[in-house]
């Protein structure tokens, strides 16, 4: 089976797009969940993120385990896509870290 250039690249955008659509569904919803729960802690909100973060590197990580054993239930496709998802999630983390730290600042040097 030989793959074409051209059609992998369109596969690419189209998940790429895909992906973009779920990304905007999901923090609209995250918004809605936010502002009807107003009591909810941003605490347990950040928890929450880093745990899903954690899941998908877990995920992520038993996937290329399972690759490298010689697993035929699971397909390179599938391990890439697990760790892209994983890498990705953890880098917006770590830019929303940086965010949090750079508006504490902020808030700290502002004149009392």
């Amino acid at each position: 089976m030989k793959i074409q250039p051209n059609s992998l690249y369109q596969e690419m955008q189209s998940l790429a797009v895909e992906a973009t659509r779920n990304t905007i569904k999901t923090n609209e919803v995250a918004v809605q969940k936010t502002a009807a729960t107003s009591s909810a802690q941003f605490g347990d909100l950040l928890s929450d993120a880093i745990n899903t973060v954690n899941g998908l590197q877990k995920d992520a990580k038993s996937k290329v385990t399972a690759l490298e054993m010689g697993d035929r239930s699971v397909s390179l496709a599938e391990v890439m896509i697990a760790s892209q998802k994983s890498s990705v999630a953890f880098e917006a983390t770590v830019q929303v870290r940086n965010k949090l730290v750079e508006s504490y600042k902020e808030i700290m040097n502002m004149p009392v």
